[in-house]
């Protein structure tokens, strides 16, 4: 039986899966190819690249007309700035994959060459030899390119380069670099010439960098169906826009929700019983709570300074002046931001909405397990209370914010954190927190959604949502509590929510606590809604 794949390469034969040819411009590839150009593929990690490019080997080869030759370079990221052992390790590489891949022996000791020519122009030596043995032109499909590091990604680009005048009898017809970022956006540390060395300066060759895009929406439901053929379960109504809602077509986000779904679940397992939006949900919560090594992966790019400078403005709601380029570029070819027409800048997807802010403030929910019971807060109905549940963060934003928000990596960004990490020790019992954010927008919408009666929003009869909006002090306090009724109204409407909440931060230095700490009520256009100050 096969299954939604989230390791690895996808293999049909195993997995349901896209066709990988139809994902790539096939057309253009070929041409380029045609044409003796290098050229760069280059996406988010997990989106399907190793797949494309193995699918692509098998094409070029059965096609004829060229060898093609696929080689996985990040064993040689161990290497670091090791230019001799890095070199050394590609080498292995190749000759492994050649022996594997081709059948054959490649007849010349890698390790005198390697001696004889030295670790700067071993690499072009040995790819001319193999090109020259070889009795068609050769295209080399080189992945995970950016996983080497400092002068070893250096030497290798260089080397590449070198050669490139001698193609296609003495050396490949065509390079394909494949990796997480074009290779103009390197931005390389040389120990041997104490500078950066930009990846456009060290690859002046490229033709040309080809994005693999998402799934799109259709995609998705192709994928699905795949399940509902080979087992006869099907997808409830509405659970695909569901998932696009969740994901925007992140290729592995799409599998895991698909796989924890229908072959973790318990529920899900039993293939007479559809695949419901809640399902969906639960699957989610499973993937963010135990950490799968795609969130470990996201988790470890939110520590670096680049992607810090443009999630904490979007975070914060701030416009993009206060934006690098370059490093929103690298953000975007990270895969956790998306160039929206309307919005601008964005947090990718609804799930990486979710993950990040609970990332960022990982270590503060787990101190406050030990502070806060989520029980302290629910009414005998069931319901939580949730002006109890705000007044409770006011004394606890008091007393523990300013320590706190020195520990944050995330400073700027830290009331709005330090809210959204007090409400998830809470609804971890049960509930979940549905979050927005947006350039330019100077607030961040939060819905809190939670099962009354039962710890499961699966098996609750009547879910109750409240709406918190935050927003930071900037304007005139009575200015700020008018724009954010508004808001906060609007956003009630939208998710038919009966409970709204408006908090108001206030930065201001050398204000006292007293006069940032209040509380009061306002009707706005029909609904009641809680004004907080902080």
């Amino acid at each position: 039986m096969r299954f939604f794949n989230t390791a690895g390469p996808v293999k049909c034969e195993d997995h349901y899966c896209l066709p990988p040819l139809e994902r790539l411009d096939l057309e253009e590839v070929l041409m380029l190819i045609d044409q003796k150009k290098y050229f760069i593929l280059h996406a988010p990690r997990q989106t399907g690249k190793t797949t494309c490019l193995l699918a692509l080997q098998e094409y070029l080869n059965k096609e004829g007309k060229y060898r093609a030759l696929y080689v996985n370079l990040e064993g040689a990221q161990a290497a670091r700035e090791d230019v001799y052992l890095g070199i050394k390790t590609i080498l292995s590489i190749i000759e492994s994959r050649i022996r594997r891949y081709w059948k054959e022996d490649f007849g010349e000791d890698f390790g005198f060459i390697l001696e004889k020519r030295g670790p700067d122009d071993a690499l072009r030596e040995f790819l001319c030899l193999l090109t020259e043995k070889s009795n068609k032109p050769v295209v080399l499909l080189l992945d995970e390119i950016d996983s080497l590091v400092g002068d070893t990604l250096i030497s290798v680009l260089r080397q590449l380069r070198a050669g490139y005048t001698d193609r296609p009898e003495g050396f490949p017809q065509s390079i394909i670099l494949c990796g997480v970022r074009d290779v103009r956006d390197y931005r390389i540390h040389s120990s041997k010439e104490k500078t950066i060395i930009t990846g456009g300066r060290a690859f002046n060759i490229k033709a040309k960098s080809l994005h693999l895009g998402d799934f799109n929406k259709k995609e998705i439901e192709i994928l699905y169906s795949q399940h509902t053929e080979e087992t006869g379960q099907r997808f409830e109504d509405g659970v695909i826009d569901y998932v696009w809602e969740l994901t925007e077509g992140q290729p592995w986000l799409v599998n895991a929700l698909g796989y924890v779904a229908c072959f973790e679940l318990k529920e899900g397992r039993d293939r007479s019983k559809p695949i419901t939006k809640d399902f969906i949900t639960e699957a989610k919560e499973k993937i963010i709570i135990e950490r799968y090594t795609h969130i470990d992966q996201l988790a470890d790019k939110l520590k670096e300074d680049r992607v810090k400078s443009v999630i904490e403005v979007i975070l914060k709601g701030e416009g993009i002046r206060n934006i690098k380029e370059d490093d929103l570029q690298y953000v975007i070819d990270l895969g956790l931001v998306k160039r929206d027409k309307e919005e601008g800048p964005r947090i990718s997807n609804g799930i990486y909405r979710e993950i990040i802010p609970r990332e960022i403030t990982y270590m503060l929910q787990t101190e406050l397990e030990g502070q806060i019971k989520p029980l302290w807060y629910v009414n005998p109905d069931g319901s939580l209370d949730i002006v109890r549940l705000m007044r409770a963060f006011q004394d606890f934003f008091r007393e523990h914010s300013e320590s706190w928000l020195e520990r944050f990596q995330y400073k700027e960004a830290g009331p709005q954190l330090l809210m959204q990490a007090f409400l998830q020790r809470i609804v971890n019992s049960g509930g979940r927190i549905e979050r927005e954010y947006g350039l330019g927008r100077k607030r961040t919408d939060l819905l809190l959604i939670w099962p009354i009666g039962t710890s499961s929003l699966l098996k609750a009869k009547k879910v109750q949502k409240v709406v918190i909006e935050l927003k930071v002090l900037y304007k005139s306090l009575d200015k700020t509590i008018e724009e954010g009724l508004s808001q906060t109204y609007e956003y009630m409407d939208r998710c038919g929510a009966e409970e709204g909440h408006l908090v108001i931060f206030d930065k201001t230095k050398g204000k006292s606590w007293d006069e940032k700490i209040f509380e009061k009520r306002e009707k706005y256009r029909g609904k009641e809604i809680w004004i907080w100050g902080m």
